[in-house]
């Protein structure tokens, strides 16, 4: 939905936060904020992976149990997982429970431990792939993009399961990367300001 809405308090919002209740704090105060601590870009990466096929209500209605049954997605604690974490996980109601998913957040976590160790940070990896502002297209109006597609194809190639464009682009998009609120939501700015303080993590 690429029209406004009005909040509660009578200003403009994106459009998409009309569809379910809990979307519009998510949206006031995350969505698209930047983000340089790991562990909170690796679960999005992850919970990204579990929304494939779902939608993200029903993800981020689970998301405390997500976190409780990952360890708060510590993916040096996830790396870690074994057989037995995995029958636990896909007894957990609370989750979206799919062995492929299950097991490829525990893939990912063991790439990520790699990764860290070879680049020093997730965050300065992933930050690397930040889209330049000034040749954005009109907010939200791709489900990819070329900054997405290079860190698909570069996340595939070190192993990582689940993180197809159109996946990488949704967390490109809640975890700051780029700005895709639109131009009249009154939260454009404040993400805006946000990313001009943002220090861009380097290692």
């Amino acid at each position: 939905m690429t029209t406004t809405i009005t909040g509660p308090d009578g200003q403009p919002r994106c459009g998409w936060c009309s569809a379910a209740p809990e979307f519009l704090t998510y949206h006031d105060t995350e969505w698209g904020f930047p983000v340089s601590d790991d562990k909170r870009l690796f679960e999005k990466l992850c919970l990204e992976g579990f929304q494939s096929g779902l939608s993200w209500r029903t993800i981020l209605a689970k998301r405390e149990n997500f976190r409780r049954a990952f360890h708060h997605f510590d993916f040096y604690k996830v790396a870690d997982f074994t057989q037995r974490d995995v029958n636990r996980l896909l007894n957990d109601e609370g989750i979206v429970r799919h062995r492929g998913k299950i097991e490829a957040t525990i893939n990912n976590a063991q790439r990520a431990r790699e990764l860290v160790d070879q680049e020093g940070s997730l965050a300065a990896f992933i930050w690397r792939y930040e889209p330049d502002a000034q040749q954005r297209l009109e907010p939200q109006s791709a489900s990819t993009s070329l900054e997405s597609i290079a860190l698909s194809k570069e996340l595939k190639k070190r192993g990582w399961k689940f993180v197809g464009p159109t996946t990488v682009y949704a967390f490109m998009q809640a975890m700051g990367l780029l700005n895709d609120h639109l131009e009249a939501c009154a939260i454009r700015a404040k993400v805006e300001s946000g990313r001009k303080r943002f220090r861009r993590p380097t290692g």
